[in-house]
């Protein structure tokens, strides 16, 4: 069983071999792994266990995006199928009753894990008191290695009204399904949330800067999505910059106004999505001499150590690459070289896949875009050339209303190495990750070309670009 430890005890001092602060997915990977590895593990957690991915980020998320994907069937292609459905009701309280309850099972899965790895679970707010040691509450803990993983939290720009906006933990308090929504932001989680609101039925405004989301991806993804998403009833503003002030009316609605004066009225909820920032603030790192860079990241190095030794950081808290298998990956290489004796074991954050449940259709991407293999690797002489493919999904091939899919592969050199594969569309998400496994393989264009296609499927467009 876990053991709890509620800080308002006497005082106590106990020494672990590794002491983790942060029960997310990061920090429970390297504490459970440490522990099999035969080391006597603490974790710190002030809040529930699973940190954002398990309850306000990939896992409620992704049950919002298969809500908003079972509306647009029922919506949009049940009738080209042989459905006859004349009456669509949806209840977004039904819908959260059902996503809370399956995310509170999953903080007794994380806490069950706990126990059975004999990882000493203890409840409270960490804070450094030197390089070896955290205080929780009036308890003392001592550690030969304390690890930080404490992730982040949304960033809220300093603007008159912000106050009457939620951010994007704030999409999973929603009682109900908002008439009228402004999202703002251009990145992952902004697309993602604006698709779910509006395929669910309210009434969408995504404000952005510049004339596409996503403007870290390649150019036709931003694109792409955002025509798709304009088709479905998104309303886009993407002159209009940023948000500059938001007005509570007296009716309780809101009017947001963009940079551009740009007046959005009548607004139910306005979520801000433009960001995360680390939680590092209270943690008492210079106490521990533990440094950060200006966006207060935890400087780190390829095997996760701090400028502190014996203090180490991982997950979206480093500022490297925020994604929850990253953090589990990172934390399993840094227990198997800490209580492994694997003095080379680390994450490889080269050709890292990642995908954006973007609505109506989802992105697949790794490696390098066009541009930047270009800037890397044709002042080397090395030639860049690029694959490309436009089709529509079978699945769409009865209706009238058919969103289409696009792959582009990046390759390189005279083997033609594939160093980026981007993809939108449908089943996107799911066929990347087997692509991922070849590419950190090393495969080139021709190994790609030479696995005989499955048929009809979409991933049987990548291996055979011409």
């Amino acid at each position: 069983h876990c053991t709890y430890l509620p800080h308002k005890m006497a005082s106590v001092q106990k020494h672990f071999q590794l002491l983790v602060i942060g029960g997310g997915s990061g920090g429970i990977a390297c504490a459970r792994r440490s522990a099999m590895y035969g080391a006597k593990v603490g974790l710190i957690e002030k809040t529930v266990l699973g940190g954002t991915c398990v309850n306000v980020g990939c896992v409620p998320k992704k049950v919002m995006f298969n809500a908003a994907t079972g509306m647009d069937f029922l919506k949009l292609y049940s009738k080209s199928y042989g459905f006859d459905i004349q009456d669509i009701k949806f209840n977004w309280g039904t819908l959260k009753a059902n996503r809370d309850a399956y995310i509170k099972r999953l903080n007794g899965i994380y806490e069950n894990m706990l126990g059975k790895s004999e990882v000493e679970h203890i409840a409270g707010e960490a804070q450094l008191a030197g390089p070896n040691t955290v205080v929780v509450g009036e308890d003392k803990y001592t550690a030969d290695h304390v690890l930080i993983a404490v992730g982040g939290t949304p960033e809220m720009p300093a603007v008159p009204g912000i106050e009457h906006c939620i951010d994007s933990d704030g999409f999973f308090e929603l009682e109900e399904l908002p008439k009228k929504s402004v999202v703002f932001g251009a990145g992952y989680i902004a697309v993602e949330l604006a698709g779910i609101l509006n395929a669910l039925g309210s009434e969408t405004h995504l404000v952005c800067r510049g004339t596409r989301p996503l403007r870290s991806f390649e150019t036709f993804i931003g694109e792409t999505l955002r025509d798709q998403m304009v088709s479905e009833g998104v309303t886009f503003h993407s002159q209009g910059g940023t948000v500059k002030q938001i007005v509570k009316n007296a009716d309780g609605s809101m009017s947001v106004t963009t940079e551009s004066g740009e007046v959005i009225e009548g607004v139910d909820c306005c979520v801000v999505a433009i960001g995360r920032i680390p939680l590092t603030a209270n943690l008492g790192l210079e106490s521990a001499g533990v440094e950060v860079d200006q966006k207060g990241f935890i400087k780190t190095d390829k095997f996760e150590n701090t400028s502190a030794k014996g203090v180490y950081a991982i997950g979206d808290v480093n500022g490297k690459i925020a994604l929850t298998p990253v953090a589990i990956k990172a934390g399993r290489k840094l227990a198997a070289r800490l209580f492994r004796n694997e003095s080379d074991a680390h994450l490889d954050y080269d050709l890292v896949p990642t995908v954006v449940f973007s609505h109506p259709s989802p992105i697949g991407t790794i490696g390098l875009t066009e541009q930047q293999a270009r800037d890397k690797y044709e002042a080397e002489g090395k030639a860049v050339k690029v694959y490309n493919s436009k089709f529509g999904n079978m699945y769409y091939s009865l209706g009238t209303h058919k969103p289409q899919s696009i792959v582009k592969m990046v390759c390189v050199g005279d083997e033609e190495k594939v160093v980026g594969l981007h993809i939108i569309g449908l089943g996107a998400d799911e066929m990347l990750q087997g692509f991922g496994v070849a590419m950190k393989m090393g495969a080139t264009k021709e190994q790609f070309d030479s696995c005989v296609a499955i048929h009809p499927t979409a991933s049987e467009e990548v291996v055979t670009l011409v």
